[in-house]
């Protein structure tokens, strides 16, 4: 969908989505908020886009400012999972994200014609029933029509693609347009001489699986447009790791407050990784400082010995961490990963921690507690000291205002 959030506050207020100047904010209290959506007249008159904060916005009577209401952008992206029934039985859909869908639309021909003339009629639908506009990528599998999406479809409003227009539209492209290569990998690819999506498609896939694991044989792969997953592999290569990261509300300066949410953080990432009866061995922790620092931070990782989903151990690795690589600077924002996952089916006992499987068991009890009377039910003493950040948290929708 195109601007979602903000299409849908627009439509909320009775504005014309494509028409009207509106900004979704994180809070609109806070001049430092985040600009979570823009309408498209915002973004091309203004020059907002999402990551904006509330005091670039200029102060222009026609600018509408306006809280998220996370709430009723889930109960859209509900009702449009239902639209979509009406094209493709409810096993081909595949919600990606509250604004994003897979449908596979093998064997619907003889009812709608082609794949380009169905993507047509959804998007005229769709405008016609909800007034939200779209863009379409078609493609061979999830990622060849993702990659369509974003390189093409969403100029053009539908797009197909092929494996014989991988190298006029992908290859020439910079490593960072191509889905699931971020800055970092970047950067690491850009030391092996590799810049460009065409380069990566080229290069050695034996010395890209020496250098990055199972994921340089991906990436090589996926530079060819080769995708074998079937619907939805590609948000289960995303939950390969259990990780949250938050901004904080204020700058953290004392080391101690700062290893509150830490502990905060430990417990959400294991209570995701037991929700998943799932255990990891790599624990990363990053720090953002704030602009008293002029930025910078660092992310750094530690392997276990033996894979975990206790809090106590994530956080004990934290610190470790924190010990090594971090200086007494200010810091306001903390990102936390549990990664190199494995099944949680053994507990590997030992003299030294013969509680072990104890612990395990508390673990799974109070998440069972939460789950049930809702995340607050139980909090740590640190979320009830100035430092916490859980009970804010927990009155919060998606990371915004319900």
């Amino acid at each position: 969908m195109k601007s979602f959030y903000a299409s849908c506050s627009a439509l909320a207020l009775g504005l014309d989505p494509l028409e009207c100047y509106l900004a979704v904010v994180a809070d609109t209290n806070r001049s430092g908020s985040v600009v979570l959506a823009a309408t498209p007249k915002l973004k091309k008159d203004f020059g907002i886009k999402t990551g904006s904060r509330l005091f670039e916005i200029p102060d222009d009577p026609r600018i509408q400012l306006v809280n998220a209401r996370m709430a009723m952008y889930l109960d859209t992206s509900v009702e449009l999972t239902k639209f979509f029934t009406r094209y493709v039985p409810f096993e081909a859909i595949h919600v990606y994200s509250v604004d994003e869908s897979f449908l596979q639309v093998d064997g619907t021909e003889r009812l709608w014609g082609t794949a380009q003339q169905l993507a047509e009629r959804i998007r005229e639908d769709m405008l016609r029933d909800f007034g939200l506009t779209c863009a379409i990528g078609i493609g061979p599998n999830m990622l060849m029509s993702k990659l369509c999406l974003d390189i093409e479809a969403k100029k053009s409003g539908v797009a197909q693609w092929d494996f014989e227009d991988l190298k006029k539209e992908l290859w020439p492209l910079p490593l960072r347009e191509m889905w699931g290569i971020g800055s970092r990998m970047e950067k690491r690819l850009n030391r092996l001489g590799i810049r460009t999506v065409g380069q990566l498609a080229q290069y050695d896939v034996s010395r890209l699986e020496k250098a990055f694991g199972v994921m340089g044989n991906q990436m090589y792969y996926h530079a060819w447009g080769i995708d074998l997953s079937e619907l939805g592999a590609p948000i289960m290569q995303g939950q390969i790791s259990f990780a949250k990261g938050q901004i904080l509300l204020r700058d953290y300066k004392e080391k101690e407050e700062i290893e509150c949410v830490i502990l905060e953080m430990c417990e959400e990432v294991t209570r995701r990784a037991r929700n998943r009866s799932k255990a990891g061995r790599t624990v990363s922790l990053g720090l953002g400082y704030s602009k008293e620092e002029y930025g910078g931070g660092f992310h750094r990782s530690i392997s276990l010995d033996e894979p975990t989903n206790l809090t106590m151990d994530i956080y004990e690795a934290c610190l470790h961490l924190m010990k090594k690589h971090y200086r007494g600077e200010t810091v306001r924002q903390i990102t936390i990963a549990l990664s190199n996952v494995c099944d949680d089916v053994q507990v590997q006992l030992s003299l030294l921690d013969p509680d072990k499987p104890r612990k395990k068991e508390l673990g799974y009890a109070m998440d069972a507690i939460r789950n049930k009377y809702g995340s607050d039910a139980l909090l740590r003493a640190v979320s009830y000291t100035k430092a916490g950040t859980a009970k804010y948290r927990c009155t919060l929708l998606g990371g915004h205002k319900a």
